[in-house]
């Protein structure tokens, strides 16, 4: 313990301020405040430096200075999967934070990748030095949800993510819910040969689609081909489906996506079945493009918006007690039925 009158460096050194590290970093405060506090329009080459010179003289702001001059933050962070092409989750994001708005609070995006190491406790570096009243999570992957339980957060943090335990029926996540729903489908059309392309199985919805999916050829006596892992995106679908066996009887592909079904259906084409004559493919999510798709996409449709504005209610009654949450029961999917999905065939 350092007595009166020590010389100990590390107790006599002050606290790095914000024009420290705008000096170190090259840039102006004002460039410093506004990355704080969250905003996303700062040059990638510019937030680079100054997270460095962040991280270099551990800056953390004053909390307590801020709110002695603010009263009372309105302002909530968002931590969110950084791939604006994922229409799903963006439209979410955009009713969360119109909800927000409608509140009095402003919503601050933080982008990340969870694939990138270090981008998780970058962006919850980000947001928990930012003067905000609550955080959101969009970004629900196993990695993700470890980092914030690890992580003492001063405002109330709100994080949705899927169960994949078993559960009653009435109380299926639209998740699990519209994947019964995608696999009954076929099911009812004939098909008892399955093949999978999952989303990446460290996120809990694609975990939660692919448990039911297994689940429902488990109860049916159905057979698996097998299961390939995608990442959401186009081209993992179309890899997938490039490399699914043809020679396994397979009639019923289950796609944990749209954006995923889209690439399979054009891998599908390449080898020369035909859909839904052959093969019969499903999706989730229901995207705009769905409809337009050549078939048209048997899908799952969600309220994204409902969703988005349903996580930011139960946010904001964890800010503040007397703000009412507006929605109370549970999403329900619905089946989407195109011309992507027909009779087994054979049948």
């Amino acid at each position: 313990m350092t007595g009166e009158g020590s010389r100990d460096p590390h107790a006599m050194r002050k606290a790095p301020t914000l024009y420290d590290v705008a000096a170190l970093a090259g840039v102006s405060h004002q460039t410093v405040s506004r990355l704080v506090k969250g905003q996303t329009n700062i040059r990638p080459e510019i937030r680079d430096r100054v997270e460095a010179a962040i991280g270099a003289l551990n800056y953390r702001p004053n909390r307590a200075a801020r709110s002695l001059a603010t009263s009372r933050s309105h302002r909530i962070g968002a931590l969110f999967f950084d791939r604006f092409d994922e229409v799903g989750p963006t439209r979410s994001l955009q009713a969360a934070s119109d909800r927000a708005r409608e509140a009095g609070y402003l919503l601050d995006i933080v982008g990340l990748d969870p694939r990138v190491e270090g981008e998780i406790n970058r962006a919850i570096s980000l947001v928990d030095q930012g003067d905000v009243a609550g955080i959101m999570v969009f970004a629900p992957t196993e990695s993700v949800v470890s980092a914030i339980q690890r992580t003492d957060f001063p405002v109330p943090v709100y994080v949705e993510f899927d169960t994949v335990h078993p559960v009653p029926a009435e109380l299926l996540t639209a998740n699990a819910a519209g994947t019964r729903l995608l696999v009954q489908h076929l099911l009812d059309l004939g098909h008892r040969r399955f093949f999978n392309i999952a989303g990446p199985l460290d996120w809990y919805a694609a975990q939660a689609r692919f448990v039911m999916y297994e689940s429902m050829l488990r109860d049916e006596g159905a057979f698996s081909g097998g299961m390939i892992e995608g990442d959401w995106g186009s081209q993992s679908g179309y890899d997938a489906a490039m490399r699914m066996p043809l020679d396994q009887g397979i009639t019923g592909v289950v796609v944990a996506n749209d954006q995923m079904a889209l690439g399979a259906l054009k891998a599908l084409e390449e080898r020369g079945v035909r859909v839904p004559e052959d093969m019969s493919v499903v999706g989730f999510d229901d995207i705009p493009e769905a409809q337009f798709l050549k078939p048209s996409l048997t899908t799952i449709g969600l309220d994204f918006d409902r969703q988005g504005r349903m996580a930011m209610d139960q946010l904001l009654s964890m800010i503040d007690p007397r703000i009412a949450v507006l929605h109370k029961q549970p999403l329900a999917p619905d089946l989407v039925v195109r011309k992507s999905s027909g009779p087994a065939a054979g049948r």
